[in-house]
């Protein structure tokens, strides 16, 4: 069941468009901390260990907070816990602005987490309850696109910005977004609470009815798997870019810049084919052709940059585009009235896997004295595995709703 938006706020794609600038700016804020780190750990004096510890503030926040507020995501109307997370979101992403030292960040950073966590959880629970089944797989591309205009737009400006001016510039810009998008949030979306009609949402019993449910651990272990076979690759693909590729680092910037443009038109694309053809069918499509990219994308020597560009716009349009139709089964495996709880345990699993990703790849791969990157196409061949194994998985997950 679908709940339809009252005409005196916004049309569906509006509202669509609205929610992923909002992630856009969580996903921004979260992504420009890596590319920032020569910078950070040079001005504010700490290592290379402390400053993981910087980066990994946010997810394990993220993760943390959103389990334990899994159990009462559901008993709020949607909008109102949309406006407080993102207005905690804003100011803690202010406070990184204005930090001076690094305790003051990694504080600011754990905070922050806990809000986007909350926040991003309560964006996807908001697009589940009012987009119907039918359209479910385009309204996530449209939302999913965040990450491609964060990755090909808000990560070069932002570190564009911080050398121009102050590694602190990009969070007080994100900032100023962060507070236009939070009055268009309170002037623009309806109230969502029709999954609290009927007085079902009272106690953690319906936390724990999910936790029994096959079918939500199915979708759960899908986005756990999704993240396996996708971000194994993502930490340590800079450097085997410039060090194995020999992409030169003053174009590394193009490699980000093409995919994100170009997953930018792809995914909305991908989710009106799969609303139109199966979630499945096209899903299966997108691991076949996403497995041959990976492959030779980490079994590769030199390329040039035309060929390192053509292979930056498959990588992100095939081996990131499983999220669309993936996300979109995910968010039709519980009801309604459930799906606020079910998606922070959803966001969860995807905060942990992306840990669990970086901490494999560090065991993995080894840095030659030359700078070379061996054992990557160790990772590679991990990825393709655990992406086929998610077939399976997917199949396995079950939609409770027409």
């Amino acid at each position: 069941m679908n709940f339809p938006i009252e005409k005196k706020y916004l049309s569906e794609s509006r509202l669509l468009i609205l929610l992923a600038s909002v992630q856009f700016v969580q996903i921004t804020d979260f992504m420009i901390m890596m590319p920032l780190g020569p910078q950070l750990m040079r001005q504010l004096g700490i290592s290379a260990q402390q400053f993981g510890i910087l980066v990994s503030s946010f997810a394990l926040t993220a993760g943390l907070v959103g389990l334990a507020a899994a159990p009462f995501i559901d008993r709020f109307d949607r909008r109102k816990l949309l406006l407080v997370c993102f207005a905690g979101f804003t100011l803690s992403t202010l406070a990184c602005g204005l930090a001076n030292h690094a305790t003051a960040l990694v504080w600011a950073r754990a905070v922050c987490g806990a809000f986007s966590g909350v926040g991003g959880a309560t964006i996807m629970a908001i697009v589940a309850d009012v987009v119907p089944p039918e359209r479910r797989a385009r309204g996530m591309g449209i939302i999913m696109t965040a990450f491609s205009v964060a990755a090909a737009l808000g990560v070069p400006l932002g570190l564009k910005v911080a050398q121009i001016w102050h590694w602190q510039t990009p969070f007080l810009i994100l900032t100023g977004l962060g507070l236009l998008l939070w009055f268009c949030i309170f002037r623009f979306l309806p109230p969502v609470r029709a999954h609290l009609s009927g007085g079902q949402i009272r106690s953690a019993k319906n936390f724990i009815d999910i936790v029994r449910n096959r079918n939500a651990w199915m979708g759960i272990l899908l986005m756990s798997t999704m993240v396996f076979g996708h971000f194994t690759l993502i930490p340590y693909l800079s450097p085997f870019l410039v060090e194995n590729i020999k992409l030169p680092e003053k174009n590394l910037f193009l490699f980000y810049l093409t995919g994100g443009i170009v997953s930018f038109f792809t995914g909305p694309i991908i989710g009106r084919i799969a609303d139109r053809y199966g979630r499945f069918r096209i899903y299966c499509i997108l691991i076949v052709v996403a497995c041959f990219t990976m492959r030779f994308l980490t079994a590769s020597g030199p390329l040039q940059l035309w060929q390192a560009l053509i292979l930056a716009g498959f990588f992100f349009t095939f081996a990131s585009g499983r999220f669309v139709p993936g996300q979109a089964a995910i968010s039709l495996a519980v009801p309604s009235n459930r799906r606020g709880a079910y998606m922070s345990l959803a966001a969860c699993s995807r905060d942990l896997a992306c840990g669990i990703t970086t901490w494999l790849g560090g065991h993995v791969i080894v840095q030659e004295m030359g700078g070379q990157i061996i054992h990557y196409e160790r990772l590679g061949w991990f990825a393709i595995g655990v992406s086929i194994c998610s077939l399976w998985v997917f199949h396995q997950v079950k939609s409770v709703e027409s």
